[in-house]
Parts: C-alpha cells; sequence; structure tokens
C-alpha cells in the first residue's frame, strides 16, 4: 500500500510515523513531470511506499542531505538513496520483477532505453522553456508537438509504445501527455492515434492512482 505524505499539512514533513514503518520513501513534486513518472511505476507495482510531496519553492534541508542536486523525485530504500527518475525506475522493475515493465530480451530493452533516453534529451529537457519568454515557449510547444505527431503512426496498430504490454517507456511518456492543456500544446488532427494512446494509458488504474491534487487539476474535466 502507498501512503502520501502531504508536507503543506505535516509540521515535520520528512517524519515517518512511528507505528508504520514503509520499506520505501519517495520524495517527489506535487507537479513535477519527472516524480510524476516514478509515481505511476510505484502504483504500477502496487509497492508499499510512503510518498512524502515536497514544495519544490521550499525544499527541506534533509533533501540536499540525500541528494547531492538537492533534486525530486529522490527514493529511500532502507540504506539505498537513488536519484534521477529513469534509475528508480528501473530499480523499482528489477527489485520487484512482478509485474515486469521493462522487456524481457536485451534488444528490446535496449530499444526502451534509448526511448527513454530521446524522451528526456527531446522534450522532457524542453520543459523548462514552456515557462520562459514567449519566443522560447512557442519554440518548445512546437518541437513537442510535432515530435509527438512524427510517432503517432505507431498507435494505429499496438496498443503501447513497445507493443501490447505497458512499460516503462508509456510512464515516461504519460506525464508529458497529460500536461499538454497545462502546456499549451495543441495536436494536429492526424495524431488522433496518440491521443487515444494516453486516454487507454490514463484509464489504468495505476495512472489514477499515481495523480496528485495539483495534477489532477492540469486537464480540464470532461
Amino acid at each position: 500500500m502507498i501512503e502520501r505524505d502531504d508536507a503543506a499539512h505535516r509540521k515535520d514533513p520528512l517524519a515517518i510515523p512511528a507505528t508504520r514503518k514503509p520499506v520505501m520513501t519517495l520524495y517527489a513534486g506535487s507537479t513535477d513531470p519527472y516524480s510524476h513518472r516514478t509515481r505511476i511505476v510505484l502504483f504500477e507495482k502496487d509497492v508499499e511506499c510512503q510518498i512524502v510531496e515536497v514544495d519544490l519553492s521550499k525544499k527541506p534541508r534533509e533533501l540536499a542531505d540525500l541528494n547531492p542536486y538537492n533534486q525530486v523525485p529522490t527514493m529511500v530504500d532502507r540504506d539505498l538513496v537513488l536519484y534521477e527518475s529513469n534509475i528508480i525506475n528501473e530499480y523499482l522493475d528489477e527489485r520487484l520483477p512482478h509485474p515486469p515493465l521493462m522487456p524481457v530480451d536485451p534488444v528490446s530493452r535496449a530499444k526502451a532505453r534509448l526511448l527513454l533516453l530521446r524522451f528526456d534529451r527531446d522534450w522532457y529537457s524542453l520543459l523548462p522553456e514552456l515557462e520562459g519568454d514567449k519566443k522560447s515557449t512557442q519554440r518548445a510547444r512546437h518541437i513537442i508537438r510535432d515530435g509527438l505527431a512524427v510517432i503517432s503512426p505507431l498507435f494505429k496498430d499496438q496498443q503501447y509504445i513497445l507493443g501490447e504490454e505497458f512499460g516503462l517507456v508509456d510512464c515516461a511518456l504519460a506525464p508529458i501527455l497529460w500536461r499538454l492543456d497545462h502546456y499549451g500544446i495543441q495536436l494536429p488532427r492526424q495524431a488522433k492515434p496518440i491521443l487515444d494512446y494516453a486516454e487507454r494509458v490514463f484509464a489504468r488504474k495505476a495512472f489514477k492512482l499515481s495523480l496528485t491534487e495539483a495534477e489532477k487539476e492540469m486537464r480540464p474535466k470532461s
């Protein structure tokens, strides 16, 4: 069972209740897309974990002690501290192998890692620009929009990015798709396959559970 700990409503946001000591603790931003993709993995795995929501404008001192980059997500698993969402997510998949979220064979695993790298370099790296000046914002929107449109035909013949099984690559793409309206990105009509794919992901129980209250407000209610 995953336990949320809203830092905004606790005197000590990093305190773990004495009566319950989860195996893992995840420090995550309530609207941070990197944190979101790790939360999706946690709920897909249905692992016992305490999620501590961190106010990114006022990070707790303990976060810098745990993570030299003072960033979220940061995960503590007993004496192990991990950071960078892709590293955390692969660790979770190897430590908790059911259900598997990475392909079994080496070739498919390599393809999955290349896609994760591409998402980070091509799209996630542009997210800070969406809060910059008008020119930077428009540039970032166009690049992300065009990139998603290019991969959209992939979903005409398969359920998920690598085939019929949901995996870590889908966990990584989902936070961007969820935030399209929030980012002011409108996909062209020909990108309908990827929008249909997004709705399949959003309908998953784990995805629904992964959303913070702030993230729920990012999409207009239908």
